[in-house]
């Protein structure tokens, strides 16, 4: 494993790298906006004491609201991508900053104070020549503490859809691909412990105090100050050009195929730059919104999704209804269906095989007399959909004996490891012709349609025409054997997304002889 993960960091840098400085730059505005924020509220508090409890009260609240949740709740508001997880990761980032300062400045020897005011002191200079230099080295704590546990917490970022080291470890758990998983967070932690060996470092020059080393430190602080505003500003202010399509993609090793597709045809039949947003985490949930406010153009979606998710119709959807799918997505959305590339992806049950084979297991039917004695497992959007879990469980009459709720590259994991004993697949699961499991029948056709395509934005649409012909040249080019043998070369036989994308396209016609 040690092995791989090096090779892999070696063969790929250019891709770590580039997520090591986003992370870089997620968490330090977080810390940046962090330090002065909770800096100045912890020494308001301190000075005026009725204000401590309440304003404690409130961020240690704050901190105990899980970090998925607080993200749900931050989307409606900020969107996706870097903003929300900057937010997130503040108001994390509160608690440790706001009471490491408050005790700091509360917690210092009467003597020394009311030796300033005796000399004449006024408040002010009490505050800043005596307290603040004094609680410093109870700050300072905190500020390492608070930047250990950022550096940490923003892996989370790339859930939804921000970048940073969270988009190689999310990836390499949705595509089978251990040793990246492993790279992105040995990236991480390193990253962690040089911040806090430079915060250390710091720390220590603060305390000497000869004038050399006090001009010394002012210039170094100046330096380090202007490298993170830099840093800083790069993230901030780098918007997207007019000439950029942003495209979204799931949380699916064949998103993650089809999301670089897309990337390399556009780029390469066109004038226009592509902003690659994958894998973001709740799917259709966080993509759709994220779609009618801009932040997206294109992502690839599937038909029998849009009819439940998006418009929010009840009923096993058919392609029949693929007309009145395409209006209604103009009229309420704007938005339009192009590219459909032929496969469909819809869901499936399994069952592991020393379970199917004890109870003769061969149907859904069937699951339904021994389901109270297995455990059930899913990713979580399928127990919320419409066409989902409970949708399922009332056609069929099941009652599984127990749940699981997992991401949905750790299912196949769990299966062979006998955590869950039932489970939902996708047609086109690369790992589902290596796993240990007997696809049930759907006796009474529960599950819908799933034909993919792609989603694209009219406005977008509009300014750039020529997106038209792209999408004209994929579709009907994928069967549900092929994009299963693509899921499968890269969840199983280790191959890059990019590369099974360009054999894909390369095969087809579609990718130029320089490429």
């Amino acid at each position: 494993m040690i092995a791989d993960i090096f090779e892999l960091l070696v063969s790929r840098w250019d891709f770590f790298a580039g997520l090591l400085l986003e992370h870089l730059q997620i968490s330090l505005t977080a810390i940046v906006i962090a330090i002065v924020i909770g800096g100045v509220a912890g020494v308001l508090i301190s000075e005026f004491t009725r204000a401590s409890k309440p304003t404690l009260a409130v961020i240690n609240f704050l901190y105990t609201i899980p970090s998925i949740s607080m993200l749900g709740f931050l989307i409606p508001f900020s969107g996706v991508g870097n903003a929300t997880a900057i937010i997130a990761l503040t108001v994390y980032a509160l608690l440790p900053m706001v009471r490491n300062t408050y005790t700091g400045m509360t917690n210092l020897n009467p003597a020394i104070l009311e030796a300033a005011r005796g000399m004449g002191s006024t408040r002010l200079q009490i505050l800043y020549k005596v307290k603040l230099p004094l609680a410093m080295p109870v700050i300072m704590s905190g500020i390492r503490s608070m930047v250990t546990m950022t550096i940490a917490l923003a892996g989370i970022a790339s859930f939804i859809g921000a970048g940073g080291l969270g988009v190689a470890i999310y990836r390499g758990i949705t595509t089978n691909n251990a040793a990246m998983t492993m790279a992105g967070s040995l990236l991480i932690a390193v990253l962690a412990l040089v911040l806090d060996f430079v915060l250390g470092f710091a720390e220590k020059r603060m305390n000497k105090r000869s004038e050399k080393a006090r001009r010394t430190n002012r210039a170094v602080g100046a330096v380090a100050a202007l490298a993170c505003l830099a840093l800083i500003a790069v993230s901030l202010f780098r918007g997207s050009a007019a000439d950029t399509i942003n495209i979204a993609t799931k949380p699916m090793t064949e998103q993650y195929i089809l999301g670089e597709a897309l990337d390399i045809l556009i780029e390469q039949d066109t004038d226009l730059n592509v902003e690659l947003t994958q894998g973001v985490g709740g799917g259709t949930s966080n993509i759709q919104p994220a779609m009618e406010s801009g932040e997206f153009d294109i992502y690839p979606e599937y038909t029998g999704t849009a009819w439940n998710m998006v418009l929010m119709e009840s009923g096993v959807y058919d392609e029949s209804m693929f007309g009145e799918l395409q209006e209604r997505y103009e009229t309420d959305y704007g938005m339009s269906w192009l590219g459909m590339y032929g496969f469909n992806n819809t869901y499936g049950l399994v069952v592991r095989t020393e379970i199917a084979e004890q109870y003769g297991i061969e149907t859904y039917s069937d699951l339904a007399k021994v389901d109270d004695q297995l455990t059930f497992g899913a990713e979580y959007d399928f127990f919320e959909r419409e066409d989902g879990y409970v949708a399922l469980c009332e056609t069929y009459g099941l009652s599984f004996g127990a749940t699981m709720d997992m991401d949905i590259g750790l299912k196949y994991q769990a299966l062979n490891q006998g955590e869950i004993d039932v489970m939902v697949i996708f047609t086109t699961d690369g790992q589902l012709s290596t796993a240990d499991a007997v696809v049930l029948e759907d006796d009474k056709g529960f599950f819908p349609s799933y034909l993919c395509g792609n989603v694209v934005r009219n406005e977008v649409l509009e300014e750039h025409p020529e997106l038209e012909e792209i999408f004209a040249k994929l579709t009907d080019t994928i069967t549900d054997a092929d994009m299963a043998a693509m899921n499968y070369a890269v969840e199983t036989e280790g191959a890059e997304p990019r590369d099974v994308a360009m054999d894909f396209l390369r095969e087809h016609g579609l990718l130029n002889e320089e490429a």
